[in-house]
């Protein structure tokens, strides 16, 4: 059990950081701090909150671990921001979608009495915001540690409570480089995205009236086109060269079954459909 968690900048996964850790029992106490003081006097009526901050300093004085849950602009600032805080042996983690140069960027930041260690849990909504918050967010959800592979001796045991703390909360832990998570992420997760937005983008240039025929396969399809935009804007971002790549691919993908069916190639046509009904028929359930 960790003596102090501390989570900055909680919304839907911060505040199921806390959620979680309460129900679980990961932590004695936890502090939250929250930029705007009507959210920080929200927070403190809630019963997996110990108490709140008026400051990202105030809230690490005594931290064991730390979670940085903001968006992925303002991690690398907030970890600059309260290093000199850290008190010694403090490890910081973060929740950010893309791992690359924010961990290089987070680890530099650390004075040497403290560890950082990059984490992306693979949960989340369409929705934000810290009051669609769930305890059970991260159950059976994958969760990757990404330790820089320069500190790998250094950094040990500070990952493995990482990772702990992430089986703990319910994830399923996967340890990998910054630079390795960018790559698998851009595909799974960031080019899913991309595609879902651009179907979106296109019905849209269509008779409006045509959305009101669409049954569960465009439904399911597009789901995370309902995503926050700003969001989505800093990932495509701070992962550009890898989503641009994974779009290069897809968009060979594609064409590829275009010119199957302009040439009336079924058996093509057929050998994609069915590869890409083994790949989801292989999905976990």
């Amino acid at each position: 059990m960790l003596d102090q968690l501390t989570i900055l900048a909680p919304g839907l996964l911060g505040g199921s950081v806390a959620m979680a850790a309460r129900a679980r029992g990961t932590a004695r106490r936890i502090v939250i701090w929250s930029r705007r003081p009507e959210t920080r006097l929200a927070l403190q009526k809630q019963p997996w909150c110990d108490a709140t901050a008026d400051t990202p300093e105030e809230a690490v004085r005594h931290a064991t671990l730390v979670v940085l849950a903001a968006p992925v602009e303002k991690i690398i600032e907030l970890a600059r921001q309260i290093a000199p805080a850290l008190p010694a042996g403090a490890i910081v983690t973060d929740v950010g979608s893309v791992k690359g140069e924010l961990t290089r960027a987070c680890h530099a930041a650390m004075p040497a009495t403290a560890f950082f260690v990059g984490s992306h849990p693979m949960a989340g909504s369409q929705k934000t915001g810290w009051e669609n918050a769930s305890a059970d967010l991260f159950d059976k959800r994958v969760c990757f540690v990404t330790p820089l592979a320069d500190t790998a001796a250094t950094h040990a045991k500070a990952t493995e409570t990482v990772a702990r703390f992430w089986r703990d909360l319910g994830s399923e832990v996967s340890t990998v480089t910054p630079d390795e998570h960018d790559e698998i992420v851009a595909h799974i997760s960031h080019l899913p995205q991309a595609i879902a937005t651009s179907l979106c983008s296109f019905l849209a240039q269509k008779n409006p009236a045509w959305r009101n025929f669409s049954g569960n396969g465009l439904r399911d399809t597009t789901r995370i086109a309902a995503s926050d935009a700003t969001m989505w804007i800093e990932i495509f971002q701070q992962n550009r060269d890898e989503v641009l790549r994974a779009l290069s691919r897809f968009q060979d993908e594609l064409q590829g079954l275009h010119a199957a069916i302009a040439n009336r190639d079924w058996p093509e046509v057929r050998t994609r459909l069915d590869r890409g009904k083994t790949y989801r028929d292989a999905f976990r359930p």
